[in-house]
């Protein structure tokens, strides 16, 4: 590697890391090359082990022992102007790092464009940041009142640990979360070799109970013909099982009481054994219950009747625990941590590379405001909240990265500035997500996205019970992306996502692969433009076994171009809700999609988006707003191809070269969408798609 002078530093009395530059300087001197330093400096390394000493002076053989005292030595090296020329890079040797508090960096920590300040792991070795403790000393339950409640074949499997003899006496609460609900720190979380273990409950897990009914006096019209039970007066439920129960107190159910879309975990207030009723407590949801919806029961002692399953006795502080395998030789650990493990604010030019980050019941990191922050081959899992939120700032990455279970979401960009349309550059690229949404279900996305110019690519993604991007605002770019097995717990959503605003506009969603998803009631959409959003480029995506693959639900100014749809049901499907008379669609264009145009600066958006005016006609009196001016061009599709419904009309769409009879693709089970006869497709001028450009880069 070749060398450039390093730039004079003044000497300063600190024992540490002037140690370190010395002896650089005194090693080059010994080989004969300081008379005529090297053409480029070399980084300066601070060393950081699990077996360090803080007082030691950072160097390979003499690293230091935590984050907070390598953060110190990079600022001492900066406040004094000894950063070399070549900048600074802590390494990080493998083995656990516990936190008890988030590690904060700010604007003292900042690198250079050209030098960013580097945190990475040592090559070949796996620094983890563990925001939980490491559980041992499980022994058999032999309380008889214990293993009376216990169902007779658990009995012999479940063990127990006492937490409070390891030094956790702060449990966490368990606290209402899902659709509409803020986000919430965990509660404490059990995980074993790594994945995430279930809160005991009935019934187990891939099983629902149903909302038997509700009290009569309190039904209500839920805006689109049927009937809902208002949620302070509770629903009833099926059968006698809560009879077991000894002690409900700690009661919870989570469900989709009204929708396939909308689900909340509430605490129950109250337990009618003889009315078979629930009653939860407030704050409630949006929404009331329907006869017929999905629910279970959690947190119940005599329910941990399964392998994976755990209990908390929050009063005694002991865990119950059905171990999935042997416990010798097994990881287990309890999540503790109740902030992020990671927190940046005002940071600029930092890079955080290869590290793992575990078992926090909040978000692994936390970046707001700065620039060119980026998270590199990072893993993120076992994590209350998000992976990764970053809020502010410009030109953030998240690349390389495998973010699985979290509680929320994956990663979510938030920036750039909508009034001017300025971008924020924020991207996620080259990332595996799997398992988002553990706890909070709906609208908790693999990768979410809100505000300016940002940017979702060569991703993949899967095994989520909702949707896999979702996006609101303008300019983003979602590509090259693969998302299979989406949708695997809900209904009526789309793998990539938007709506409800005519000024959403500029985005393009551009050759990803969208295959094999899920859903219930309504099912699943691989694109779904719901409630009238507008104006999105959709070209050279694949669509495999999807069931609405292009939803265009009431929205205007659509390009779909150039895709290929295989055995979808059907590939495009366009309404017009927008001309609907009924109040929650006549409100939704008159009340709020009229104030959230309003709410943009009307000169800028309606010249960088012609097409908003021609909305005007439409708000003069209120004859609903047709789906105009969706261009459909250029498409392959073998199957179900067009319907056109609710409202709309086919002479709205512009159809144009598509081919959508007599294709062959080569092997579409194992992703060979090849033309057996390409013909048709040249004839059209179709594009090839770049199918080998899908999804992440291999990985060294």
């Amino acid at each position: 590697m070749a060398f450039r002078p390093m730039r004079r530093v003044r000497c300063v009395v600190w024992p540490g890391l002037v140690l370190a530059v010395a002896s650089v300087l005194v090693g080059l001197a010994a080989r004969g090359l300081a008379a005529e330093p090297p053409a480029e400096a070399r980084p300066l390394e601070i060393h950081v082990s699990p077996r360090g000493n803080d007082a030691h002076d950072g160097s390979a053989s003499r690293p230091l022992a935590t984050l907070e005292a390598a953060r110190d030595a990079v600022r001492r090296l900066r406040s004094e102007e000894a950063v070399p020329a070549g900048g600074i890079v802590v390494v990080l040797h493998g083995g656990d790092y516990p936190r008890r508090q988030a590690f904060e960096l700010g604007p003292a920590d900042s690198g250079t464009p050209e030098h960013p300040v580097v945190w990475r792991a040592a090559p070949g070795e796996t620094p983890r940041l563990l925001g939980g403790v490491v559980l041992d000393g499980f022994v058999p339950v032999s309380d008889p009142a214990v293993l009376e409640r216990l169902d007779p074949k658990a009995r012999g499997q479940v063990v127990q640990v006492n937490l409070r003899a390891l030094g956790v006496d702060d449990f966490g609460q368990l606290r209402s979360r899902g659709f509409s609900r803020p986000t919430t720190v965990a509660h404490g979380e059990l995980f074993y070799n790594g994945r995430p273990m279930t809160l005991a409950r009935w019934p187990n897990e891939g099983q629902w109970e149903h909302i038997a009914g509700f009290p009569a006096a309190t039904a209500a019209d839920d805006g689109h013909g049927g009937k809902i039970g208002r949620l302070s007066e509770g629903f009833y439920y099926a059968g006698d099982r809560p009879r077991r129960w000894k002690d409900p107190a700690g009661l919870w159910v989570h469900g989709y009481w009204a929708w396939d879309w909308a689900n909340s975990y509430e605490r129950v207030e109250k337990l009618d054994l003889d009315r078979r009723h629930i009653r939860t407590a407030p704050p409630h949801g949006l929404y009331g219950f329907r006869k017929g919806q999905r629910f279970y029961f959690l947190n119940v002692l005599e329910e941990l009747d399964a392998p994976g399953e755990c209990f908390l006795d929050r009063k005694q502080g002991v865990l119950y625990f059905w171990p999935p395998g042997p416990l010798a030789g097994a990881s287990v650990i309890f999540s503790r941590l109740d902030a992020p493990l990671v927190r940046i604010a005002g940071a600029s030019h930092l890079r955080v590379e290869g590290w793992v980050l575990e078992a926090g019941r909040a978000t692994g990191i936390e970046i707001r405001d700065g620039t060119g922050v980026e998270i590199a081959r990072c893993v993120l899992r076992n994590l209350g909240n998000w992976g990764v939120r970053i809020e502010g700032g410009t030109q953030h990455r998240v690349t390389g990265c495998d973010v699985f279970d979290t509680g929320d979401g994956g990663v979510a960009l938030s920036g750039g500035d909508r009034q001017t349309l300025t971008p924020a550059g924020h991207t996620v690229e080259h990332c595996h997500f799997a398992r988002q949404g553990r706890w909070s279900k709906c609208y908790v996305p693999a990768v979410l996205m809100h505000g300016v110019g940002l940017s979702a690519a060569n991703n993949l993604i899967h095994d989520h019970p909702h949707c896999a991007i979702l996006f609101s605002g303008n300019e983003h770019r979602i590509e090259r992306n693969e998302i299979h097995h989406i949708a695997l717990e809900t209904g009526d959503v789309g793998a990539i996502y938007t709506g409800r605003d005519w000024t959403f506009r500029g985005n393009r969603i551009r050759h990803n692969y969208i295959h094999h998803t899920g859903g219930v009631g309504m099912g699943s959409m691989g694109v779904y433009m719901d409630d009238c959003a507008s104006g999105t480029e959709v070209f050279g995506n694949v669509f495999y076994k999807v069931h609405w693959a292009m939803f265009i639900g009431g929205g205007r100014d659509h390009r779909v171009e150039n895709n290929i749809f295989v055995d979808c049901d059907p590939a495009i499907r366009i309404d017009g809700r927008g001309l609907d008379r009924s109040p929650v669609w006549h409100s939704m264009v008159y009340d709020y999609m009229k104030k959230q145009l309003a709410a943009v600066p009307q000169a800028l958006y309606r010249q960088r988006y012609p097409a908003i005016n021609d909305l005007d006609r439409y708000y003069v009196g209120e004859p609903g707003v047709p789906p105009e001016n969706n261009v459909v061009a250029r498409n392959l599709c073998r199957g179900k191809w067009l319907e056109v419904a609710w409202h709309a009309k086919l002479q709205w769409v512009r159809l144009a070269d598509n081919v959508v009879e007599g294709l062959e693709f080569v092997d579409p089970e194992r992703g060979d969408f090849r033309l057996k006869d390409e013909g048709p497709a040249r004839r059209i001028g179709f594009q090839p798609i770049p199918f080998a450009e899908i999804g992440p880069a291999r990985r060294q």
